[in-house]
């Protein structure tokens, strides 16, 4: 009887530390690093989820640009990156060759960007189209008084003042955005500027940040710049309306942001949807990526299968219940294609050859 008991016992501290490990092994702590656009979502998101996994799960995001996210990525210094400018067919030819498998641009949510200025006794809602905006960023329309921009907004008041130009000095997915809408609108703009995180602007200033050209243009009469619209909402800039390709006046909101991407997408989702064929879609849009890898288990950043699994788990939450923050904090939700492309992307993420996206997906 005695070394029946001791039997029981021994099997009840064992099933005690088996729990117990088993408890230890689900605490993760996913790494991830990138684009500053979306950082308070991200953060707002691994807050809650770590709530909802009653704190087994901890998601911790540095926001150092959407160049910095990819350089890490590609380094596997980070189990994920944000960038708000796909990765290259270069880079993404270099990580198949690496690691046996692809490299996912995952949409995590919605970036949209907004002319912001400054004109004495105007407010917001000044409209512009495409050919106005190339030529003041080309330094070609300098006064806000010009014919071009008068004939768009007869009812104000616009006076004989110079347009100061401000962009941004650092390498920026907001100017990856601003530019490839340029370069869409303007032939001049795209053979001689182009578009990317950082140009050689023909005019104007620079500043650092959101803030730094936010700050210029709020303490420079004539100023234009442009600006995430979530960042204009936060510090009440006066931001304008632009006329899309189908020639509809839209002003910035969450719906005309997301109406923007529920178009036709490549399966990989690496487009730039500025000057979006969407009949009220707003024209400067773009996908905010999450950026991960087909073969998990070559991210040297990740180190073990449940690192991989939670990894997917959040990614799945984020593009479906995690949605539910984005109006919230300013941010535009993702359309349900962009969601339906996510999980096929999803389906493919492996373990050393184990779907574990597959099977998370479908539990």
């Amino acid at each position: 009887m005695k070394r029946l008991k001791r039997k029981l016992v021994m099997a009840g501290i064992a099933a005690i530390i088996a729990v117990s490990g088993a408890n230890a092994r689900v605490r993760v702590t996913l790494q991830g690093a990138g684009a500053s656009f979306p950082a308070p979502l991200v953060t707002a998101m691994a807050d809650e989820y770590r709530q909802e996994t009653d704190g087994r799960v901890t998601i911790n995001y540095q926001s150092i640009g959407s160049g910095g996210g990819m350089r890490q990525f590609t380094e596997q210094t980070i189990m994920f990156g944000m960038t708000e400018a796909f990765l290259s067919d270069e880079t993404m030819k270099d990580i198949e060759s690496k690691t046996g498998g692809k490299a996912f641009n995952m949409p995590i949510t919605l970036a949209d960007v907004v002319v912001t200025y400054n004109v004495p006794r105007v407010d917001e809602g000044l409209v512009f189209d495409g050919e106005v905006l190339a030529k003041i960023f080309l330094g070609e329309i300098t006064r806000w008084n010009d014919s071009k921009i008068t004939a768009l907004n007869p009812d104000a008041s616009l006076p004989r003042l110079p347009i100061q130009v401000v962009h941004r000095s650092d390498g920026s997915g907001t100017t990856n955005l601003w530019t490839s809408y340029l370069s869409k609108v303007s032939d001049e703009w795209k053979d001689n500027i182009g578009f990317a995180t950082s140009v050689n602007w023909p005019t104007g200033i620079g500043a650092s940040g959101n803030e730094g050209v936010a700050g210029v243009v709020q303490n420079t009469p004539g100023a234009i710049g442009y600006n995430s619209f979530a960042y204009a909402l936060l510090n009440d800039m006066s931001y304008g309306y632009i006329k899309n390709r189908s020639g509809n006046v839209i002003k910035p909101s969450f719906d005309a942001t997301s109406a923007a991407a529920d178009i036709e997408l490549p399966a990989d989702t690496r487009i730039l949807f500025t000057d979006t064929p969407a009949e009220y879609g707003y024209p400067v849009a773009g996908f905010a990526w999450m950026l991960c890898y087909e073969n998990m288990e070559e991210n040297r950043a990740i180190r073990s299968k449940e690192q991989a699994e939670e990894l997917i788990r959040f990614i799945i939450w984020a593009i479906t219940e995690g949605q539910e923050f984005s109006e919230q904090l300013g941010y535009a939700r993702l359309p349900q294609s962009a969601v339906e492309r996510n999980k096929e992307m999803i389906r493919q993420m492996k373990w050393n050859g184990e779907g574990i996206g597959m099977q998370i997906l479908e539990r």
